[in-house]
């Protein structure tokens, strides 16, 4: 109906001249009560009825055009019509229309000149006396069609508002997400840049200089090289408490261990096995031939840890999970799926649709929903910055799907 209202409003204006025309051959002054059959309408006011109706087409294009139409119609019938021919419907339709597209203070306006007009010509003018049923009614039903078309009006907009600021809020979810990543690493820059810089400048200062005269003047070389030291002891103490600063309270101690990587991905897929999510991988890479750069190994670990563990908070009961790593020519695939679930409603790998994806890796900042995306923006920054992409949304059939490519090169 959205989609073809010239259409609609045909299919309408055919009932609405049914309608006239059936009330055409009732008669409510019958000996016993209104009785259908007893009259019959004359040509002029079949007339009348068929251009009112054919008026109603073109309701929503010009509706107070409209309006004046079928009211000076009806007009028409109220002064000439014996019997009397509900003409006067086509009127109501027409102010329902123009009370639904304007504003309050227009409808009253419009309605109550509407009403006025067609109730005094009814009840001065016409063949009937001033106080029949009749007139009342034109009354009653004009000012229930203006009544009826404020309402829907004020309910549409309603719900148009509701509408419109849900899509508000969804578009500016990710941005406010995008730009809290960005003031974070623009803050943790800023701090680095002014604890390092300066004490690795005087250490490179230092490191020439030690160079320069190591073989003629091994004291002053000596004394230099305790200057890198000094310096080289600072940059750490007040890298650690730069580092510190943005550790929350509770946080668990920095591991020593080095960066995760591929190699210990069965270790990392053991872990969802136990907490109850079954998990099949297939890795097809030659490491020992052919190994991946340090920042693709951890950021094709940290993929999957993160694709994984929205897997475990969001799908569904019973979720199943398939991850593969494949190097294909000068990069590296990875892939995260999971099924959904047998939940009446499971939320898949990302989450929500709000959070995008992945929100709760160990690495990309807790569930999907309450950090707005976070995790999705974090696998996203981490595939762009060795010069690859990564995409993230729902499956056909059910499930979610999380897919990573990582240049090699």
């Amino acid at each position: 109906m959205r989609a073809h209202p010239l259409a609609t409003d045909a299919v309408l204006a055919l009932g609405a001249l049914l309608c006239m025309v059936v009330g055409s051959f009732a008669d409510p002054h019958g000996p016993h009560g209104p009785t259908f059959g007893t009259r019959t309408p004359e040509p002029f006011s079949l007339l009348l009825m068929v251009l009112g109706a054919a008026a109603l087409v073109f309701r929503r294009r010009r509706p107070r055009v409209v309006l004046a139409v079928t009211a000076g119609l009806s007009l028409l019938e109220l002064t000439t019509g014996e019997p009397r021919a509900p003409v006067a419907m086509s009127a109501v339709i027409a102010l329902f229309t123009v009370a639904a597209h304007t504003d309050r203070p227009t409808t009253w306006r419009i309605g109550v000149l509407t009403m006025a007009a067609l109730t005094g010509v009814a009840m001065l003018v016409g063949p009937l006396p001033w106080y029949a049923q009749e007139n009342i009614g034109i009354f009653a039903w004009t000012g229930m069609a203006a009544a009826a078309g404020d309402a829907v009006r004020s309910r549409r907009a309603f719900v148009d508002a509701i509408r419109e600021r849900a899509e508000r809020a969804e578009r500016t979810r990710e941005e406010e997400a995008r730009r809290r990543v960005a003031e974070e690493r623009l803050r943790t820059a800023r701090d680095l840049h002014d604890v390092v810089a300066h004490h690795i400048a005087l250490v490179n200062v230092q490191a020439g200089v030690a160079a320069h005269v190591m073989d003629k003047r091994p004291d002053q070389a000596k004394e230099a090289l305790a200057h890198v030291r000094d310096a080289s002891r600072s940059a750490l103490n007040e890298l650690r408490a730069t580092v510190g600063l943005l550790r929350q309270t509770g946080d668990p101690e920095a591991p020593t261990e080095p960066a995760p990587g591929l190699a210990v991905l069965d270790d990392l897929t053991a872990t969802f096995r136990h907490a109850g999510l079954p998990v099949r991988v297939m890795v097809q890479l030659d490491r020992s031939r052919d190994p991946l750069p340090s920042a693709v190994d951890l950021a094709a670990y940290r993929v999957i840890q993160e694709a994984l563990t929205n897997v475990r908070k969001h799908a569904g009961p019973g979720a199943k999970a398939e991850v593969s790593v494949v190097r294909v020519g000068a990069s590296v695939e990875v892939t995260v799926l999971d099924d959904g679930g047998a939940g009446p409603d499971p939320l898949p790998a990302g989450g929500t649709p709000a959070a995008a994806g992945p929100g709760g890796g160990a690495d990309g900042g807790g569930d999907g929903e309450e950090s707005g995306g976070h995790g999705l923006l974090g696998m996203r920054e981490r595939a762009t910055a060795l010069g690859g992409s990564c995409f993230a949304g729902p499956r056909y059939g059910g499930g979610y799907r999380v897919h990573a490519i990582l240049p090699v090169a």
